[in-house]
């Protein structure tokens, strides 16, 4: 399907705090040869289908690091947007509302893009940009496919060991059920997730009532949390190189 000259209004949104527990300075750590940060805004300029690529971060220096890489940053985020346990949603009302009143700019999609996850296929960002345009879900996010089974999971409670998930999503057998008949899970996996204006704004989610998903590969998908996850995602890097 060709949609790219019809295409409207895309923005993408890389959120970038400054703020980091495991990894000091994560979002613009040399990962091989360059910012992790870097890897995500290449991404999203390489497809040619985003008008404007810009960086929501707290911090002076990942700004100054991501305008070098080509990304806008045209304001900083309030740090009481920039904490721990900030969700998603106030981060992106608070860009949107920037660039709307600062600029008059409004989109009618967002790509969300998180730098945390440099492994991802620029073929997946537009196949997600391409399913939002044909469609118009609310949103269209990744997936991938679990590789630990929450149906063989269990909570402890008062010492009893106690079923996960609600028994709809057990079959007959149960956790002795082997892998290959369970029911198949996937998790959000942030490799890229496409929004529309209306979603975030109006309905004041970052998924909407109907959201369509995109399975990517469990590799491309890995998020860089930890100094483990760093060293992981280097080691991949440099042999799909050939390095």
């Amino acid at each position: 399907m060709e949609t790219e000259n019809k295409l409207p209004k895309i923005l993408c949104l890389i959120p970038a705090r400054g703020g980091s527990k495991f990894i000091p300075r994560k979002n613009i750590k040399t990962l091989v040869d360059r910012p992790l940060i870097a890897y995500t805004i290449k991404q999203a300029k390489e497809i040619g289908l985003i008008g404007r690529v810009v960086v929501s971060t707290d911090d002076e220096e990942i700004a100054d690091v991501a305008r070098e890489w080509g990304a806008e940053v045209p304001f900083l985020r309030p740090k009481d947007l920039a904490q721990d346990f900030t969700p998603d949603l106030p981060v992106f009302e608070d860009a949107l509302r920037w660039l709307k009143e600062k600029e008059g700019y409004q989109p009618e999609f967002i790509v969300h893009l998180r730098c945390t996850v440099p492994l991802r296929k620029t073929s997946d960002i537009k196949i997600g940009v391409n399913k939002m345009v044909e469609f118009k879900p609310d949103a269209v996010i990744s997936v991938s496919l679990v590789r630990e089974f929450p149906q063989k999971m269990w909570r402890i409670i008062e010492g009893r060991a106690i079923k996960l998930l609600p028994s709809e999503l057990q079959i007959k057998g149960g956790p002795e059920s082997p892998r290959q008949l369970l029911e198949p899970i996937y998790r959000q996996n942030g490799v890229v997730d496409v929004i529309k204006y209306e979603t975030i704004m109006v309905k004041k989610s970052m998924f909407g009532d109907y959201t369509l998903p995109l399975i990517t590969d469990q590799e491309d998908a890995i998020d860089i949390d930890t100094p483990m996850d760093f060293i992981l995602v280097e080691s991949i890097i440099k042999k799909r190189r050939g390095l």
